[in-house]
């Protein structure tokens, strides 16, 4: 256990069985996606209540809408499910995200618990109380910011992943390293993802999440560190989502992203060549490029104006002034990006 609420390892679902068991919780629903449903639900099943009720969804970015938000609304509706409900969300980021959005509008608010089953959602989508879903293409448009009753992370889960899915989640683990975690850079930037057992990297990712969050629950000032690679790394993954037969998962994206805020961030004077060279040559060791062309940079910076982090007509971008050391609050122009899009490019 990390704290109260969260629980790592493999007695993790026992904890969530206990939680279930309480007088206080009323009707449980559970909400998978078509893949979590058929590979990660038998091993949940073995600590739910009889009476569970799973919702299905489709799985996929492309589903992660207000209108699959009116799926599990319908279902809670129609069991006259009251505010004693417990919505546990079983899945990645999609889910995790889209489950407690739901859970936090129906009623004005259901409880609701997340069992992360990807690594990105592991150390990231499941951890910080951040719930939302797409709008017209831009991810995460339509939000709120509310804590899950608890957060369950099973590691025996992982082993449901192609090693995609994996490699996708790794890169918010090097983003916690680059922005906060100097050392775990050093320690790790020889090894990547030649890793026997995570839970020691997640329980340390999730570690650093949690104090971050912990000093600023709303993204107000420090939580927007965490945003590193983001900035750029959502302006293509929405661009690419229009694209059919283009998509890329968003750990893919952040990584692309990550590579053009650390040039930006050399570009502004703030990191040192030689820290340009070790972060670029250590992502392109564990990440592929993304593909686009050169044609495309500037309709792809175009989504950064709908970034959350925007102030007016200000972009700011969260970058780094060393490894280690994020900064955020850092004003970037759309020529920039699309710069820093062509410097990705060209490597």
């Amino acid at each position: 256990m990390l704290n109260e609420k969260l629980f790592i390892g493999d007695q993790a679902l026992v904890e969530l069985a206990k939680l279930l068991s309480k007088p206080a919780v009323g009707q449980v629903f559970v909400l998978v996606d078509a893949n979590t449903g058929a590979q990660c639900l038998p091993l949940l099943a073995k600590v739910l209540p009889d009476s569970a009720r799973v919702v299905e969804i489709p799985a996929g970015e492309e589903y992660k809408t207000l209108a699959t938000c009116e799926t599990l609304w319908a279902e809670l509706t129609e069991a006259r499910a009251d505010r004693y409900a417990v919505v546990v969300n079983l899945g990645g980021g999609v889910i995790t995200d889209l489950g407690g959005f739901a859970a936090a509008v129906y009623k004005r608010g259901v409880r609701f618990v997340q069992v992360p089953t990807t690594l990105l959602a592991q150390v990231d989508a499941s951890v910080g109380g951040k719930t939302g879903v797409d709008f017209m293409g831009f991810k995460n448009q339509l939000g709120v910011f509310q804590e899950p009753a608890a957060v369950f992370i099973e590691p025996r889960f992982l082993q449901t992943l192609d090693p995609r899915q994996l490699k996708s989640g790794y890169a918010e683990i090097v983003k916690h390293w680059l922005i906060a975690d100097a050392d775990g850079f050093a320690r790790n930037r020889y090894v990547g993802m030649l890793v026997d057992d995570w839970t020691p990297l997640i329980g340390e990712s999730v570690a650093l999440k949690q104090r971050i969050v912990a000093q600023d629950p709303l993204e107000s000032g420090l939580r927007k560190l965490l945003n590193f690679g983001h900035t750029v790394g959502h302006a293509l993954e929405s661009y690419l989502l229009q694209q059919p037969g283009r998509e890329i998962l968003h750990g893919e994206a952040v990584a692309a992203g990550m590579v053009c805020e650390t040039w930006l961030s050399y570009h502004k004077g703030l990191l040192s060549a030689e820290e340009l060279d070790k972060i670029e040559t250590f992502l392109f060791s564990v990440f592929e490029k993304v593909q686009f062309v050169t044609l495309e940079t500037k309709a792809i910076a175009d989504f950064a104006r709908q970034d959350k982090k925007n102030s007016g007509a200000i972009i700011n971008c969260t970058l780094l002034e060393g490894i280690g050391r994020g900064v955020y609050d850092q004003a970037v122009t759309l020529e920039e990006i699309a710069e820093s899009l062509r410097y990705y490019h060209r490597l």
